[in-house]
């Protein structure tokens, strides 16, 4: 059992420190609503007065409806600034201009967390600030995030933490109500859920990464996503430097 007390002590430090370190003027990071959003906004805001949540719909009913309302709850309980940049257009426009018609599948789903990553990027140069990661540890070790979207980021303060641990940090913390009881989603799409994605829930996957147990049928499910998804969690190879670090 973690003693969450000493980690927002130690996670606000951190975060501090690597803004020192960057000289960077705030931090900014897609609020999207939902549990791992919640908990790198505190801990930002904790740290630094000037964190930005940037909410961030994208052709999905939710984005805009329980998504928005539980982003704008945790703003205005926690003190974080926000803005709203609607990209369904954006998504629209540039599947338009691919001329490819309907999209299907991963080439669909996948333009969403990019265009989110390239507008908090596109933020943080325009206002020197630094973009906070949201991923968790049990997203991360199944690779379900998007290479080069929700995977892309200047820090992460809770790569290190279970979707269980993110949710005991949050009741710690006082998070609303809604973040922690509604079902786990990227809003992707309409119903789309992250457990019903994976096949499998979050509580038997941080069984087997905090205690090391599963059943077989799960098993085979964590070993499959985290073999095929090892590419997201690895740097390129580059030609005449082939290692997992930039020379």
């Amino acid at each position: 059992m973690r003693d969450y007390e000493q980690e927002l002590h130690d996670r606000v430090a951190f975060i501090r420190r690597l803004l020192a370190e960057s000289g960077a003027k705030g931090i900014v990071f897609g609020n999207s609503g939902g549990k791992d959003c919640a908990l790198v906004g505190i801990l930002c805001k904790k740290a630094c007065e000037n964190t930005l949540g940037v909410i961030m719909p994208c052709a999905s009913a939710r984005n805009l409806g329980e998504d928005k309302t539980d982003a704008e709850a945790l703003a205005e309980q926690y003190g974080i600034a926000t803005r709203m940049v609607d990209l369904t257009a954006v998504k629209n426009a540039l599947i338009a201009a691919l001329g490819e018609g309907p999209l299907s599948g991963p080439a669909d789903i996948n333009i969403a967390p990019r265009l989110r990553m390239t507008t908090l990027y596109a933020i943080a140069a325009q206002e020197g600030m630094l973009v906070a990661g949201t991923g968790n540890r049990s997203e991360i070790y199944m690779g379900y995030f998007t290479k080069w979207g929700d995977g892309a980021c200047d820090f992460n303060p809770i790569a290190d933490l279970t979707a269980t641990e993110v949710y005991a940090f949050l009741r710690y913390l006082g998070a609303p109500a809604n973040i922690l009881k509604k079902a786990p989603s990227a809003g992707l799409f309409e119903g789309q859920t992250d457990e019903a994605d994976m096949g499998i829930t979050y509580r038997a996957i941080d069984a087997f990464l905090l205690e090391g147990t599963a059943n077989a049928t799960d098993r085979a499910v964590l070993d499959r996503y985290h073999g095929v998804s090892g590419h997201k969690r690895r740097m390129p190879r580059w030609y005449g430097h082939d290692t997992n670090q930039y020379p």
